[in-house]
């Protein structure tokens, strides 16, 4: 049986977690999951933009994680019955693995880079924004609901994997990554 798009029953504002509690829909929960969904998006048009089939694997698996911790996230935490697929430290061990195999084949950083150069390093860099967004809403929702440890983790080791990434596309491309040199 297929499901339909439209459900009608977030019309009055409201939306239903995983375990049927409803919420209205700027609750920060929902505003939490919804920048993973926006971030996830933005992985997918960087996906879209490489032609570097190995970096296309790697965030294929991210984003996989992304509804992972999207699922972890729209999960009702009082309801401990329902079954979420799991976030695990191996998640992020992994994300710093890929950091560090890219910086190897980077210069050292000596100074804060401008976004830019080229249009995915843009791509990068507002997704690492997004990313940094979503990690300061699960921050705010875990002072008043629990949120797991590993979510706000991936998070903030994503952003710097994002980082990383648009400083390796930047070289990969030839492209010219600009320094930001305060005005003395």
């Amino acid at each position: 049986m297929a499901f339909k798009v439209y459900t009608k029953t977030g019309d009055k504002g409201t939306t239903a977690l995983f375990g049927g509690a409803r919420v209205p829909k700027n609750h920060i929960r929902i505003e939490s999951y919804g920048t993973v969904d926006e971030l996830n998006s933005y992985i997918g048009l960087i996906r879209d933009s490489l032609s570097d089939e190995q970096l296309k694997i790697v965030l294929k698996e991210i984003q996989d994680r992304l509804f992972t911790l999207g699922a972890i996230l729209a999960t009702d935490p009082s309801k401990k019955n329902v079954k979420t697929p799991d976030l695990k430290d191996e998640d992020v061990s992994y994300l710093e693995s890929e950091i560090d195999q890219m910086e190897e084949k980077l210069e050292p950083l000596k100074s804060f880079i401008l976004p830019g150069g080229h249009p995915t390093v843009s791509f990068c860099h507002i997704a690492r924004c997004v990313c940094r967004r979503a990690e300061r809403m699960c921050v705010a929702l875990n002072e008043n609901e629990l949120v797991l440890p590993v979510v706000m983790q991936y998070l903030n080791r994503l952003s710097d994997y994002l980082f990383v990434l648009g400083r390796f596309v930047a070289k990969k491309l030839d492209a010219e990554e600009v320094c930001w040199l305060p005005r003395q």
